[in-house]
């Protein structure tokens, strides 16, 4: 019993360690006023026949906070670089000068940076509700394992325990929210 006990915490803290980190990625494509190079993660290009990641045939960098430079390995797919970087649906408009392409990240408005607030607000109601019901399924093999004989105080303490490192969880994507939030309104 005690190690089923502890399969249920670990499956449990599991879930939503790869919550946050699911919610972390997330954050990143959220631009924040400045130029980031993990703004492009998602974008992927066709090159020699296959769908391949932008940094896979480019390196991807960000000399200032206004510009992200693309530096292609071979100049032959710089178009579908810039076609896949259009049709990202990121809003941006690179600029391709034979060798690098470049793309100006313009200063976000107040009201852009209202919506991007709420689109990181999504995210982590997202990340929340991927964390309660980790929690609501390791509670459920919990309770089975006590009609299954575990004693009832100790399913309350392991129940106690997983609501512990639920609201650590919680906390942590709180903090993460938080700290994003400051980033997309500092100007």
């Amino acid at each position: 019993m005690e190690e089923e006990v502890e399969l249920l915490e670990m499956e449990a803290r599991e879930q939503m360690q790869n919550a946050i980190d699911h919610f972390k990625s997330g954050l990143q494509k959220i631009r924040a006023g400045k130029a980031n190079p993990d703004m492009l993660t998602g974008v992927m290009v066709e090159a020699y026949g296959t769908t391949t990641a932008l940094n896979a045939v480019a390196t991807v960098n960000a000399p200032d906070a206004r510009t992200i430079s693309i530096q292609p390995f071979d100049r032959g797919v710089m178009g579908n670089i810039e076609r896949a970087i259009i049709n990202s649906n990121l809003g941006f408009n690179p600029m391709n000068d034979g060798t690098v392409i470049r793309i100006s990240i313009p200063p976000l408005t107040e009201e852009r940076r209202q919506q991007l607030v709420k689109m990181a607000k999504s995210e982590m109601e997202i990340a929340k509700v991927s964390i309660r019901n980790a929690r609501k399924e390791a509670n459920e093999g919990v309770k089975k394992l006590v009609k299954d004989g575990l004693s009832e105080d100790i399913g309350k303490d392991v129940e106690a325990e997983i609501q512990n490192f639920t609201n650590e969880f919680t906390k942590r994507i709180e903090e993460l929210f938080d700290q994003k939030e400051k980033d997309i309104m500092t100007i």
